[in-house]
């Protein structure tokens, strides 16, 4: 009698056991159907966000080629919304901007059939460069960016035309700016150009600013025509600095400035006045070749690695090897 007592309280743990490791079963089993229910559903939800994203950006990319300048208006303001709510399209975005500022342009001329086109489409481009501008702004603590600043993102212009030019305070990574051309004023005061920025074969037409510009790697001015006046002012060149075959048709100041790296001034023409006042070269410097109009205003200059005989024969009075520059000051 015990033992069939005994067997059968077994037999109802061994029933027990089977139905809770069954339930257990079903339950695991029901979770992982769940979890894949949730990944396809993420998966989809996120597809149909991709496609809405590319469905956005095609319309908003086709908006740029009407001939309406409503329009083309239109389609940037989408584009930058859209950029401003996907990071990851930003690049992607900025391409299609600069892309835009690279195609041929000509001013408004008045009297022309096609002026009133002209004048609204440089409305369209003062747009897109504006754009740029307030996106490309870190904000007053580069270490706590605002919310509407696009980080790590290259310009490509080369060939572009660019009016007015607004990127002071302004931070890059890469920039290209070979054989642009600059109409009217270009202002990149404190801007930061984290690599190699090139301006090589650029025409500005108006003044330049560049008063505080940081360039963090290589900068290249080579052949670059400044009709204007060009300060770079307290700027600081980080990496191999070249202005060889450049033409400066007003002042050129470069009072203050830092050029860490191998500098090239070869065969530069300076036509009106010039300034190096207390500029710092810790690289090496070459000014073969160089035309000064009068001599340079070079007080406190200092060469690390010797000072240039042309530069000697361009100067006032001459510097010595390894003059240290005054109490910091402003030649504006």
């Amino acid at each position: 009698m015990s033992v069939g007592v005994g067997g059968g309280g077994v037999f109802a743990l061994y029933l027990a056991w089977r139905r809770q490791r069954s339930t257990e079963i079903g339950l695991r089993q029901k979770e992982r159907d769940q979890d894949l229910q949730d990944r396809v559903a993420t998966t989809t939800e996120t597809d149909a966000a991709e496609r809405r994203i590319t469905e956005l950006y095609t319309k908003s990319a086709e908006q740029l080629g009407s001939d309406k300048a409503p329009v083309r208006l239109a389609g940037l303001y989408a584009l930058e919304r859209l950029a401003q709510d996907n990071p990851r399209q930003r690049q992607t975005i900025v391409n299609v901007l600069c892309a835009y500022l690279r195609m041929p342009y000509k001013l408004p001329e008045e009297g022309s059939a096609d002026y009133e086109k002209q004048v609204q489409e440089r409305e369209v481009r003062l747009t897109a460069q504006n754009i740029l501008r307030d996106h490309l702004r870190p904000g007053p603590d580069p270490a706590r960016p605002v919310e509407t600043f696009w980080l790590d993102i290259d310009l490509s212009l080369t060939g572009a035309t660019l009016i007015n030019l607004e990127l002071a305070r302004t931070r890059v990574r890469v920039a290209r700016f070979t054989r642009a051309t600059f109409i009217g004023n270009a202002w990149i005061d404190d801007a930061v150009f984290e690599s190699n920025v090139w301006f090589s074969g650029a025409k500005f037409n108006g003044r330049v600013h560049a008063t505080g510009t940081v360039f963090g790697g290589q900068a290249w001015f080579v052949e670059t025509a400044f009709a204007g006046s060009a300060h770079f002012v307290g700027a600081r060149f980080g990496g191999p600095t070249s202005f060889n075959d450049a033409t400066f048709g007003s002042d050129a100041w470069f009072t203050d400035a830092t050029l860490a790296g191998e500098s090239g001034f070869g065969r530069v023409e300076f036509a009106a006045e010039t300034r190096f006042t207390r500029a710092v070269f810790t690289g090496n410097a070459v000014f073969d070749g160089v035309s000064f109009n009068s001599p340079p205003l070079a007080d406190g200059v200092r060469f690390e690695h010797g000072v240039p005989a042309e530069f000697l024969r361009g100067g006032e009075s001459p510097p010595r090897e390894g003059d240290r520059p005054g109490p910091p000051r402003r030649d504006r």
